[in-house]
């Protein structure tokens, strides 16, 4: 019976990771320069200096491994904080972490404090609100030492609510060029992806 379980956990992962790899390898042939799946090889072997390889290696290659990075850096979010709560349907967005890392980086485009401070003010201010958010919970459902998981998950989903419609307001009262970069980090933009980027979310993910 264990065999049979880990034989069909294998197949399910490398039939997963095999879509992985084929959608990958669409995108680095998919946009508004048509670069066609033949040259996709010789260009990363010879073609240094071209413009289909600034294309691919400084556009196309680092958003689709920076996309790698973020969904393996949020199903280790969603292990670890089911496996603390001891929950299947525990995850970020439950508990309002997400919620208030949108909300942070929903401020801090309002305020344009990215053109001050630069493009890594983004992903700062995310951490920041969600880690107000995660203290917030804390402070809100500790007494006396003792900490319930119930309480726990009925304020997060609460707070959850709460940043939802922070971001809608502000959403609606925003300028139209604010908005769009909203709705775009909300969605999960993948504009700003260098290789630094990459290098601290794997750094981060590690580390975890």
């Amino acid at each position: 019976m264990i065999n049979k379980k880990i034989i069909t956990w294998l197949n399910i992962t490398l039939i997963c990771l095999a879509v992985v790899i084929g959608v990958g390898i669409l995108s680095l042939s998919v946009g508004s320069a048509n670069i066609s799946f033949n040259k996709i090889i010789p260009v990363f072997l010879n073609g240094e200096g071209s413009m289909e390889y600034s294309i691919l290696f400084d556009v196309r290659w680092p958003r689709i491994l920076m996309a790698f990075c973020i969904g393996g850096a949020l199903s280790l979010a969603g292990v670890i904080l089911q496996g603390m709560f001891r929950n299947p349907l525990v995850e970020p967005y439950t508990l309002g972490i997400s919620g208030g890392a949108a909300l942070g980086v929903c401020l801090n485009i309002v305020f344009k404090i990215h053109k001050v401070m630069g493009v890594l003010s983004m992903p700062i201010f995310g951490f920041l609100g969600a880690v107000l958010v995660i203290m917030l919970i804390y402070s809100l459902n500790i007494k006396k030492g003792i900490l319930k998981i119930q309480e726990l998950l009925l304020t997060g989903v609460m707070l959850s609510f709460i940043c939802s419609s922070l971001i809608m307001l502000i959403m609606s009262v925003v300028q139209t060029e604010d908005l769009h970069g909203i709705v775009f980090w909300i969605m999960g933009s993948l504009e700003q992806s260098n290789w630094f980027f990459i290098k601290l979310a794997v750094f981060i993910s590690l580390g975890s």
